[in-house]
């Protein structure tokens, strides 16, 4: 004969305050549980929507971005010739060459403080634009090949001084001037500043591109292209999907978040731990007549044991439940931070998953769990006679 379940929730609710106290303290831990988790996926689901499936991403071997990477313009010739190169209807080779470089530029607000940040600079050509499909222009105009000309991503015009139409940039011993505003979506582009890549590379002094970028004629061929690029001892590059290569370039910072949040949930939710024990202890002090009545009455000590887990179980349900329902609005948000990778300023925004409900939800089971046990296992092996002499 169990205890029912509506027992325990009635009990939970003549002790609304320690209840409320109960929740909100582990409301709060899986509120920062699930904030950090949501970051981290937010990073990671903008690095991987940058890329597509049937783009493959080529860079010097051993380079972890495209800052650090070169490639000849030889070595680009043989890339450019590959069979697995997709072909357009007019006959041209779907494949661009690009620059990455770094400028710093003012943060918007922090004029007072002259506070600056790493951005990317992107030097491009026409073949990228069809590449990218997720880059729309929302305001102005595409810049001129062969000018001084620049687009920039939303995230960045939002964030940054002098970035907006008709701007004036100064780097690479070059006036450069903003003609036009892009949204890439919810990717990393959004986070860049794109203009003609020949005009970058000479502003920079670079003779090598950063990378190459090209379209497969088959998503089936990348295996060859990739054993064609990497086994050629005239290359010494490396082939990557797109998808894969932005995958790769969030997983540090990925990591890092996962690193910090656990710290921190873990220290945090001791404390919620605790007083889940304390509120169950409470409730087995002050129902010991109770107890004593029920184990007179046939409840078994499996019954009362099982009675005082419901209670803790459902306080961590709810506690987890409020706790998500208010990180739920942490999408809202969208945050920049320095992409460890290539240490300039990325754009991105909290993305709650079901695989993160899950996590923070079994998450706040556990509390439930691990504090009810042991007040749980005190009720249980009450003594009868004893619980009774109590009333």
């Amino acid at each position: 004969m169990a205890v029912p379940l509506s027992y325990s929730i009635r009990n939970l609710w003549k002790r609304r305050l320690t209840t409320i106290l109960t929740v909100s303290g582990m409301a709060l831990v899986v509120f920062v549980f699930a904030a950090v988790l949501m970051m981290a996926a937010g990073l990671q689901k903008t690095l991987v929507e940058t890329g597509s499936d049937n783009n493959v991403v080529v860079v010097r071997k051993g380079s972890t971005s495209e800052v650090m990477s070169g490639i000849e313009r030889n070595q680009a010739s043989i890339v450019e010739m590959l069979p697995q190169v997709a072909v357009s209807a007019d006959g041209r080779r779907i494949v661009a060459k690009e620059s990455v470089v770094l400028i710093a530029l003012q943060k918007r607000g922090d004029e007072k403080t002259s506070s600056h940040s790493n951005v990317v600079v992107r030097g491009v050509q026409v073949e990228s634009v069809p590449l990218r499909p997720q880059v729309k222009l929302v305001a102005g105009r595409m810049f001129k090949m062969g000018s001084s000309e620049v687009i920039v991503g939303n995230s960045i015009a939002k964030g940054f001084s002098g970035v907006g139409l008709q701007g004036i940039l100064n780097w690479g011993m070059r006036i450069w001037t903003v003609v036009g505003i892009f949204d890439a979506g919810n990717t990393g582009f959004s986070s860049e500043i794109w203009g003609d890549v020949d005009q970058v590379m000479q502003a920079f002094r670079r003779p090598v591109y950063s990378s190459m970028i090209f379209k497969l004629q088959d998503s089936a061929d990348f295996v060859q292209a990739k054993t064609a690029i990497e086994t050629d001892p005239r290359l010494k590059l490396e082939a990557k999907r797109e998808t894969r290569y932005y995958l790769d370039q969030s997983e540090m910072m990925a990591k890092f978040l996962r690193i910090l949040g656990m710290s921190l949930t873990v220290i945090f939710s001791i404390g919620a731990i605790i007083g889940a024990m304390i509120t169950m202890y409470s409730a087995v002090a002050n129902r010991t007549a109770e107890i004593g009545t029920l184990r007179a009455l046939g409840f078994r000590r499996r019954d009362i044991l099982l009675a005082f887990l419901a209670e803790s179980l459902s306080l961590g349900f709810i506690g987890g439940a409020v706790g998500l329902f208010f990180a739920s609005f942490m999408q809202f948000i969208t945050i920049s931070t320095v992409n460890f990778q290539t240490f300039s300023e990325l754009a991105f925004k909290f993305t709650l998953s079901p695989g993160i409900i899950i996590e923070a939800m079994m998450f706040a089971l556990i509390m439930g769990l691990i504090g009810g046990v042991l007040p749980a296992l005190r009720a249980s092996r009450m003594n009868i006679v004893d619980a009774l002499r109590a009333a």
